[in-house]
């Protein structure tokens, strides 16, 4: 019995420890957002927004330095909230990939069996990427309908993470960031990577089968180091300061058809104009056509933060595990405790 539980302890760290080592490992994965690629991708386009700022304004002294500072400022890491974004990555990215991983798999294969009829999601059927004319055509077809369908899902889900109080209590924890930067991206509640995973994977499911029945297989889309075309140009175009101080604007209308850095951080302002705007990931135009779209042309009223004078009760990872469980559960545990007086005063009112 001892054994048993010792060699159930040591499979279980061993288990934790390669998936942290796999956690380190995010700089070296395309398919990761902080990939060392898009991390030096988003410094080029803050230099050029450094760069910008200095032309405007002459007493901004141009020199490594001062980029530097500019890049890594002081009023950022020296607030606690920064820090427990750094810390919080490591300790929730280990149960968000077992987590996520999870979900999105069983759901992805439970829907395409469920409009295919077949378990075998790509098995020897799926087109490989080549030169033939049709099947670049289809592929990139695909990966254009496949990208904006799952977009459009996501969008449905933020929406109603921001409206259905019970959701909101989880997503809130991702809304609670006082400053960002690229490892703020990855505050989120575990309910909130349920949510997403079970949607998204019913999304990319959906699609899969209804191409596999349409063509007879799974077109794969035109890929970049191993990612999707779209995915690795949403990624290498500045993602990483969709979550930081570097605001970052596309010029014109192009701010509508593909998301920008600043289209985010009005998401995350919690200035009243900026309120639940821009819940769409990818493609604006789903915030243009439901008409949560809101982009200024400055950021000069953007403030992080769930609403103005909010002071942030997430102050460590447990916390942030723990207090969207009680916020969540609140309304019900009320509404149990007036039931449970009714019962108690009607029981007490017939003796």
């Amino acid at each position: 019995m001892l054994n048993a539980f010792t060699q159930f302890i040591e499979s279980s760290f061993e288990f934790i420890w390669s998936l942290l080592l796999f956690v380190l490992e995010y700089p070296l994965m395309p398919n990761q957002r902080i990939f060392w690629l898009y991390m030096l991708s988003s410094s080029i386009l803050a230099f050029y927004v450094f760069y910008v700022s200095i032309r405007l304004d002459p007493s901004h002294r141009s020199s490594l330095k001062a980029f530097i500072r500019f890049l890594l400022p002081k009023d950022i890491w020296l607030n606690s909230s920064a820090w427990l974004d750094v810390r919080y990555f490591f300790f929730h990215q280990i149960f968000r990939l077992i987590i996520y991983g999870a979900f999105l798999a069983g759901v992805l294969n439970l829907t395409f069996q469920v409009i295919t009829g077949r378990a075998d999601l790509i098995g020897g059927n799926a087109l490989n990427f080549d030169s033939n004319i049709t099947t670049v055509v289809i592929s990139v077809i695909y990966m254009f309908v496949l990208v904006a369908f799952v977009d459009l899902v996501s969008y449905g889900i933020h929406y109603l993470q921001h409206k259905i109080p019970f959701l909101w209590a989880f997503h809130k924890v991702h809304h609670s960031l006082e400053v960002m930067h690229p490892l703020s991206n990855y505050r989120e509640h575990p309910i909130d990577n349920i949510v997403y995973a079970i949607g998204t994977g019913a999304a990319h499911g959906l699609l899969m089968g209804l191409a596999s029945n349409l063509f007879g297989y799974v077109p794969s889309a035109p890929q970049v180091l191993g990612v999707p075309l779209l995915i690795f140009a949403f990624n290498i175009l500045g993602y990483n300061l969709r979550h930081s101080h570097v605001w970052l604007r596309w010029p014109g209308q192009w701010s509508m058809l593909f998301a920008s850095p600043a289209h985010h951080h009005i998401h995350h302002s919690c200035h009243p104009d900026h309120i639940d705007k821009n819940f769409a990931f990818i493609f604006p135009f789903w915030d243009v056509l439901f008409r949560t779209y809101h982009l200024p042309e400055t950021n000069k009223d953007v403030r992080f933060g769930i609403s103005m004078h909010y002071a942030s009760e997430y102050k460590s990872c447990m916390g942030i595990y723990f207090i969207p469980f009680r916020d969540a559960l609140a309304p019900i545990s009320k509404r149990l405790k007036r039931i449970f007086k009714k019962i108690v005063i009607i029981f007490y009112s017939q003796r």
